[in-house]
Order: C-alpha cells, then sequence, then structure tokens
C-alpha cells in the first residue's frame, strides 16, 4: 500500500514510534487522534508535515491511538500545516484505512510538563508464561488437538516456565524471582512491548523458551531490537537478527549493549526479500513482525529459514487480513497453532503439519 506522502511499504521497524528527548525550552505539542488501523500511516503524515520526530501512545482502554509531534517553536502558518494534515488523512482513508476521529490539535506544554510527559505513557510489561490450560482459559486460541496429548505436543513443566520485565530505564519495579528484565527506552525504531504485535511476539518467546533445549531465534525486522534482547535473556542460541533500516541496526546494537547481551545475539542489516530459498541454517524460533504484503510477498523466503519442529510468529497483520494470510501459509505447509486478536490487530503461531505443541 502506497500513500502519497511516503509511508514506506516495507518492514514494521520503519514505523516511527519515537520519545522525543529534549532540553529546558518550551514546545508545542501537535497530536492526532486516530485509530491503531491507521497509526503508522499518520505517523509518516505527521513527520512529513512538520519535520519532526513523531510518537505514538495506544491506549488498551479506549482503543484509541494518538500520533504527536514536538516541535521547538509554534508550527508557522497553523492554517496551512492543517490543511495538509487534513488532505493527508483523507488520503489515508481513500487507501482504506479507518483513520477513526482524525481529530487536530496543537497546545504549548508547560516546562515543567513536557520533559518528563511522555515517559508516563512507557509503564513497565510484565511478559508470563501461559500453560496450555490457561491458554484455553483466556483469549488466546489455540489450533489443532485440544485435551490431549497427541504426536508433537510440547509438555511444559513449571521448572521451565519463563518470564519477562520490560521495562524503561526510569522505572523503579523490580524483577520478580528468576525473572529477565530488559531495559528499553522508546527511541526512533519500533518495538517497546506496548504495541499488541510485539506483546505477542514477546508471549510466544517466553513460551517457547527452554534454555536446556537451546533453541535458536531469528527476529526478522528487529527495530528496537526488542525481541532478539528477551530471546537472549531467555537464554536462546543462537540469537540472529536483522533490519533494513541501517538506523534500527545502530540502535538494536545500542539496547544490546545496554542490556549486557550485545556478546550473545548478532544484528546485521538485510534485507527480507534476499533471504535465501536454501539457506545454510535454519531456526526453531522465526518472529516476523512486519507489514502484511511483505509476509505475504516473501512468504517462501521466510518459511525457508523455519526447522522442522520450529514455530514462526507472524505479527503486524490487521485482523481484516488474517485469514488470507492464514491460507497463504498453509499452502507452504504451514499449520495454525494459535493466535490472538487485540483491537485492530492479528498475530499468528505457525509450525509444520500436526507440529501443534
Amino acid at each position: 500500500m502506497n500513500f502519497p506522502f511516503g509511508v514506506p511499504a516495507s518492514a514494521g521497524s520503519n514505523r516511527l514510534k519515537a520519545g522525543l528527548q529534549t532540553k529546558s525550552e518550551s514546545l508545542w505539542r501537535v497530536s492526532v487522534i486516530t485509530t491503531p488501523e491507521a497509526e503508522d500511516a499518520v505517523s509518516e503524515l505527521l513527520g512529513a508535515v512538520l519535520d519532526q520526530p513523531v510518537s505514538s501512545y495506544f491506549n488498551l482502554e479506549t482503543g484509541v491511538s494518538t500520533v504527536t509531534a514536538y516541535c521547538r517553536r509554534k508550527p508557522a502558518w497553523p492554517a496551512e500545516w492543517r490543511a495538509k494534515i487534513r488532505v493527508g488523512l483523507d488520503q489515508i482513508k481513500n487507501c482504506g484505512l479507518k483513520i477513526g476521529p482524525g481529530k487536530v490539535t496543537i497546545a504549548k506544554m508547560r516546562r515543567e510538563d513536557w520533559a518528563e510527559s511522555w515517559k508516563r505513557h512507557f509503564k513497565p510489561i510484565e511478559i508470563r508464561f501461559q500453560s496450555r490450560r490457561d491458554e484455553l482459559r483466556g483469549s488466546l486460541t489455540l489450533h489443532g488437538k485440544s485435551g490431549r496429548r497427541g504426536r508433537g505436543t510440547r509438555v511444559t513443566r513449571p521448572s521451565e516456565r519463563r518470564s519477562l520485565l520490560i521495562k524503561p530505564s526510569w522505572s523503579k519495579k523490580l524483577p520478580r524471582k528468576n525473572q529477565a528484565v530488559v531495559i528499553l527506552d522508546p527511541g526512533l525504531s519500533f518495538g517497546t512491548g506496548q504495541h499488541p504485535t510485539t506483546a505477542f511476539c514477546l508471549r510466544e518467546l517466553a513460551r517457547c523458551g527452554k534454555k536446556e533445549a537451546g533453541w535458536s531465534f531469528l527476529d526478522i525486522g528487529t527495530g528496537s531490537g526488542i525481541l532478539a534482547i528477551a530471546a537472549a535473556k531467555l537464554g536462546y542460541a543462537p540469537v540472529h537478527a536483522f533490519d533494513f533500516d541501517p538506523d534500527a541496526v545502530r540502535i538494536a546494537r545500542a539496547n544490546a549493549r545496554a542490556n549486557g547481551v550485545h556478546n550473545q545475539l548478532r544484528i546485521v542489516r538485510r534485507d527480507v526479500t534476499k533471504l535465501p530459498i536454501q539457506p545454510v541454517r535454519q531456526y526453531d524460533l522465526i518472529c516476523a513482525n512486519l507489514i502484511s504484503t511483505l509476509l505475504i510477498a516473501e512468504r517462501r523466503r521466510i518459511a525457508a529459514q523455519l526447522k522442522r519442529g520450529g514455530r514462526l510468529v507472524l505479527a503486524g497483520i490487521l485482523k481484516s487480513e488474517f485469514s488470507q494470510m492464514q491460507k497463504i501459509f498453509a499452502e507452504l505447509g504451514l499449520k495454525l497453532a494459535a493466535k490472538k486478536i487485540e483491537n485492530e490487530w492479528c498475530s499468528g503461531s505457525f509450525c509444520f503439519g500436526e507440529e501443534i505443541f
């Protein structure tokens, strides 16, 4: 999907979810109220119109997304840029995305407010292992045989459970016993764990993680590096990650170093469209948090990286697109094992044939 103002039809890591760290002057806050479905496109629009970094905040309770840019000066000719934003929103709507309210606001922030206000949106997140029984009771839909232990069914003992705490550097929250901690501040690359698609990938990492088994992990479109860092913390090895965006690679490497796992993983710049159909190495768990058009176009290359008995996690998919995604990957022999729907988003976990675990 192409937008006239330049939304990239590429990996999810190119979606800007930025936190702006500033100095001690006043700021002007320009915000657009929209939907999770249109959040990325609106982010690109606002950033292009104002030529500023953009942050986005999704409210789990209301289901509304707020996209915000911070300007050091009041935007010149406000009527002009409001008109540009309105035209851009109409173009997004014409491309088939629901933009929701589309309300545009501008406000001057008090000096004592703006420096810390954006931090309130980024709370610590706990990702815990869920047993099969817990999943059946919750909102996660499992597919395949239920209530029986069939061939390939994996039984997880309590001692094998994994738990993650994802928190920003300013949070004072302490981890639980044996809980792995990932410290990650919001930056210019996609992925702080706040978004439903990233959260699903993290849950799958925790659920599949078993240090004794030495599972390998590949993160396609790593963004901030959150999934690769979490995998290293959970004992996956080797852990490999890549992104086409050189800034994302740089930021992900810095985040890995800040978390003390830079020697336990490898993050490189790579293009998903260039992945080999017959790779030298395959992986036990792969997370591909990309836009659906890229997942579909490169499905054979992505599936080729997966070991038999492994698990492929696909995220970044709109609810309305998921059934098509499921059908296309089924043609490659990959069967849906579990999925989760949150607001406009649907994510799924796939494996070959009857290997449901």
